[in-house]
């Protein structure tokens, strides 16, 4: 399908935040159309290309995918269709024959922070959802504390550190996202999804929540990421030797870094373009080291709450990648970017050119609501999932929120694409006719913060 020649074939790879998803035909996008036109309405839904009689010449095959390209990222940014089970179910299948992965039940291996693997034995076809419960069934974790863990896809580095590639969501099937990377190096692994550590208390109350938040700290001690001095360091070794968990994790609370992700060295354009920096994000803000070209190193910190809103670009480049990215993935250019109140008046955009922007993105958004959640009062039990009779069954496992509904626009009039509650997922379609494009996302993708709504200026 690589010629231009091939267009009653004509077939389209969907990009969701810059990874390639899945390949779909005009037709599969059609029959996604109808159904949800059928469940929600026509006023609803979007309008969709029409069906043409004749053959498409080329700049009719253009035309189309820049509409199918508009018609979906519409879909993903209503709130309820994008975060229908319609439309994640429709990414799923795609996925699936995609990759030419059939139903059948399969071993997946699921690492802890401590190296452990947990297998389970789960269907090629089950999603997130589905894999997560099986590994907390497989650990005996309790159900209220299952939405405190997330199943992330990370890569293994040769010191046998890890590098996050991105949490795993909603519209994805873990088996077949982790097995169609065709490398041993990537994995899956469990670990806790939330950033206020004093949710830590809720975890600690249950002897496998406590193990696993026991097993993360130590790892992430073991690994640089949380910083400790020679004096915390001979501390954490005696509670560690008493084995007392809940000590231990009292005490790495208190230190620097403590609950934050570590991301690669990348590169930055603040303050200046060409910046090697090493990005963490926790605690309601993204931390920077930067290394200046004067070799000088700078540290900061970017609070979420002063974030108007971010978007992740994906581009082809012509030349190798960014010095960031990792050897043979120079295909694709992933850049997170910012729009950041740096002063009362002075709005600037601050870009990271990674090729983990996407779980960046992420993370971004799920600090902004976890704090929507604490402002309104909510209960971060709720908002990790409603469950149907104490138990998720496989047929109806949608059921689990995916925002908090009081998330939703506290004010109507504001464009739905701002709202907190739309997908994380920026959707874009690459003809597969085409080989490069510039750019993969419309310059009006972008994640809005009503965060960011709540600065006084006494925060300034």
């Amino acid at each position: 399908l690589g010629s231009d020649w091939c267009l009653s074939l004509q077939a389209y790879n969907i990009h969701v935040n810059g990874v390639l998803h899945c390949r779909v035909r005009y037709s599969q996008l059609l029959g996604l159309h109808e159904q949800l036109r059928k469940e929600y309405g026509a006023n609803v839904v979007p309008a969709f290309p029409p069906k043409k009689i004749f053959t498409l010449t080329p700049a009719e095959v253009e035309q189309r995918r820049e509409q199918l390209e508009k018609y979906m990222q519409a879909v993903r940014q209503d709130p309820t269709l994008g975060g229908s089970e319609t439309f994640n179910s429709f990414l799923r299948k795609a996925q699936q024959e995609t990759q030419q992965i059939p139903t059948e039940e399969v071993v997946l291996e699921v690492l802890l922070s401590n190296g452990q693997k947990v297998k389970v034995t789960i269907l090629t076809s089950d999603q997130t959802e589905d894999v997560l419960e099986a590994v907390a069934s497989k650990l005996d974790l309790p159900d209220d504390l299952v939405g405190y863990f997330s199943l992330f896809l990370v890569r293994e580095t040769k010191d046998g550190a890890f590098s996050f590639v991105r949490k795993l969501q909603e519209f994805e099937l873990p088996y077949v996202s982790v097995t169609s990377l065709h490398n041993p190096e990537f994995r899956i692994i469990l670990r806790k999804s939330y950033w206020d550590s004093s949710y830590d208390d809720d975890v600690m109350e249950h002897r496998v929540g406590l193990n696993l938040l026991y097993a993360q700290t130590v790892s992430d001690i073991e690994h640089g990421w949380i910083l400790v001095n020679k004096e915390q360091h001979r501390q954490l070794k005696s509670l560690q030797e008493k084995v007392s968990k809940k000590e231990f994790i009292r005490l790495a609370q208190t230190l620097k870094y403590y609950g934050y992700l570590k991301f690669d060295p990348c590169i930055t354009d603040f303050p200046e373009k060409g910046c090697h920096v090493v990005v963490s994000a926790g605690n309601n803000e993204l931390n920077f080291q930067v290394r200046l070209p004067s070799e000088q190193i700078k540290e900061g910190s970017f609070k979420v709450t002063r974030m108007r809103c971010w978007r992740v670009t994906s581009s082809v480049p012509m030349s190798n990648g960014p010095s960031g990215s990792s050897p043979g993935k120079s295909e694709v250019k992933l850049e997170l970017a910012f729009e950041y109140l740096m002063s009362k008046d002075r709005l600037q955009w601050v870009t990271i050119t990674s090729p983990q922007a996407i779980m960046l993105s992420i993370c971004l958004q799920s600090m902004v609501d976890e704090l929507m959640v604490k402002k309104s009062g909510g209960s971060i039990r709720k908002m990790f999932r409603r469950r149907v009779n104490g138990a998720l069954r496989r047929s109806d496992s949608q059921q689990a929120v995916k925002s908090p509904p009081l998330l939703d626009s506290p004010d109507a009039s504001r464009e739905p694409m701002a709202k907190l509650s739309s997908k994380l997922t920026s959707v874009s379609l690459r003809g597969i006719s085409h080989s490069s494009s510039a750019n993969d996302v419309g310059a009006n993708d972008f994640h809005g913060n009503y965060a960011f709504e709540g600065i006084g200026d006494e925060d300034l």
